[in-house]
């Protein structure tokens, strides 16, 4: 990739930190911006920081009823909303190589037009669309904050700001 040819970044908005409910109530807000856009939504974090959480919230707000489990072992689930729109939800933990991503189905992920929310997205590597939204989540000094970063990669418009209860 040369540098004329590389994703635009911008600014990063955060870090923030956030509680249980503030960060449900963020990812609420991205879930409904990420349906209305067909966004992809890349999550990277340790293990335990909310990514799952992040999507459940997040794909419950877009109209997703029932339960959301985690992709670990499937690595891949489709969602549909109450009003018909696709969610694509992939967990990538458990891939060993990028080039893995074409054997469940990768590229037609990327060509659905639907919201794609993506945890452990760092391990697609070069694989990850040039347009998209990256959520950084990581732990704090508190067990009951997260520390949460976003911003968009390459077209597509920004997402939702984290906001933070003054109190």
């Amino acid at each position: 990739m040369t540098p004329d040819s590389a994703p635009r970044r911008s600014a990063i908005r955060g870090p923030v930190d956030l509680d249980e409910a503030s960060l449900e109530a963020w990812a609420a807000e991205v879930g409904r911006a990420a349906v209305r856009s067909n966004r992809f939504v890349g999550l990277c974090g340790p293990l335990g920081a909310g990514k799952s959480t992040f999507v459940r919230a997040a794909c419950r707000a877009a109209g997703i009823e029932g339960a959301i489990p985690s992709p670990t072992f499937t690595l891949v689930n489709r969602h549909q909303t109450t009003s018909g729109e696709v969610i694509w939800h992939a967990d990538l933990y458990r891939l060993d190589s990028p080039e893995l991503l074409v054997d469940v189905g990768w590229p037609e992920l990327l060509e659905s037009n639907a919201a794609v929310f993506v945890e452990w997205a760092e391990r697609a590597e070069d694989w990850l669309p040039p347009d998209r939204w990256e959520v950084r989540l990581n732990f704090t000094g508190r067990p009951d904050r997260r520390r949460v970063e976003v911003r968009s990669v390459g077209a597509g418009g920004e997402p939702p700001a984290p906001t933070v209860d003054p109190c």
